[in-house]
């Protein structure tokens, strides 16, 4: 759903990231407000003025994004949920949450807080467009506050369609909860309702099209399939959580690892090691203690004519917490680490001693089962 991000800035305590994609869609509400919007509503105003108006009003609804997930975030902090980052990407913006709300309550407040955040924010620049209306402020920036305004009460509202994993969805999901008492099974229902909500809209794409309303069916076919996919998803997400949530990591992991020591040359390390075990991870020693660990990446970055002269030791990754996990940590925890940092590999200890390394199909094998057991029940 998500590709790569870079990080803009910090709000109380959260990062702010873009996604690439979201360029994308910058330019494009730019365009359509420059082009379509502006023009049909506030006449008689320079083309060079739509346009500043356009890029104005597309930061606008950045920031409308950015206040939207806030919501959801302080109201997760609050009730004790890590949240990592804030993400825009094409078709909105993501709270980076790691774990499952504790209860249907924390659910259901996390929910509405975006929508409930977006009609106020709606209804203040309604009340900003009024006065600035009453000492006839001019036109550019009535139709910037007007659209800012119309915009979020239209977030607000999309975001209350019972289609799981828009905020109605999760809405609906903790009142299943509530009543089933399984959280499983309430995010099937709702992902079953996102999935054929995200198909209608989908058909109603093609129903544009046909009617040669062509921009407005791409974009409703691509909100319906992005919306099925990320049901999907978010229902196999939930199973990842609580199917590996409370399992130690021990429980994974492959005991006594192979390991190379810091003084091996790099030539031996490949010939001996990479070309033969086809292992991408090897933990560094020196005598008996864990000093890091190396990839076939770090040996990538040094010419092959350099192999022989350069050791271990010059090229060891040093153990950190994107690298390393306790061996009594929570699977679910593992799974995190590697999903954030695109590694496949983690290496397990107990104190200061290596037990063991796990590998990201190890994981994987109990989530297949898991979902194929799901699937035929």
């Amino acid at each position: 759903m998500i590709g790569k991000q870079v990080t803009l800035f910090e709000v109380l305590g959260f990062k702010i990231q873009l996604d690439f994609s979201w360029i994308f869609l910058a330019l494009l509400v730019t365009w359509s407000l420059a082009i379509g919007y502006f023009p049909a509503y506030y006449l008689g105003l320079e083309t060079s003025t739509y346009w500043w108006m356009g890029a104005v009003g597309a930061v606008g609804l950045f920031g409308s994004l950015i206040f939207h997930e806030l919501a959801h975030s302080l109201v997760a902090r609050r009730y004790g949920l890590p949240i990592r980052s804030i993400t825009l990407f094409i078709f909105g913006g993501v709270a980076q949450m790691d774990e499952e709300p504790p209860n249907p309550k924390t659910e259901l407040l996390m929910a509405a807080a975006g929508p409930i955040s977006s009609f106020v924010l709606s209804a203040a620049f309604y009340a900003t467009f009024d006065l600035a209306y009453r000492v006839q402020a001019p036109l550019s920036w009535l139709g910037i506050v007007g659209y800012l305004a119309f915009v979020n009460l239209l977030l607000g509202a999309f975001n209350l369609l019972p289609a799981f994993p828009l905020d109605g969805g999760r809405v609906l999901r903790a009142a299943l909860w509530y009543w089933k008492k399984d959280l499983r099974e309430a995010t099937r229902s709702a992902s079953r309702i996102g999935s054929i909500s995200g198909m209608l809209l989908m058909f109603s794409g093609i129903f544009h099209i046909l009617m040669a309303n062509f921009v407005t069916g791409v974009w409703w076919f691509v909100m319906g399939l992005f919306l099925r996919g990320a049901a999907r998803a978010s229902y196999y997400q939930t199973i990842a959580r609580t199917a590996l949530g409370g399992t130690p990591i021990r429980n994974f992991m492959t005991p006594n690892p192979v390991t190379v020591a810091e003084d091996l040359s790099i030539a031996a390390l490949v010939e001996e090691h990479f070309y033969r075990s086809h292992h991408d991870l090897y933990p560094v020693m020196r005598d008996s203690h864990l000093v890091g660990l190396i990839t076939p990446k770090q040996v990538a970055t040094v010419p092959k004519d350099q192999w022989m002269r350069l050791t271990v030791a010059e090229l060891t990754l040093p153990l950190t917490a994107d690298n390393t996990i306790d061996v009594d940590t929570d699977a679910l925890a593992a799974l995190t680490i590697m999903n954030r940092t695109g590694s496949s590999r983690l290496l397990i200890t107990e104190g200061e001693r290596l037990v063991g390394i796990v590998a990201l199909k190890d994981l994987l094998k109990l989530l297949s089962l898991k979902l194929e057991l799901e699937d035929r029940r």
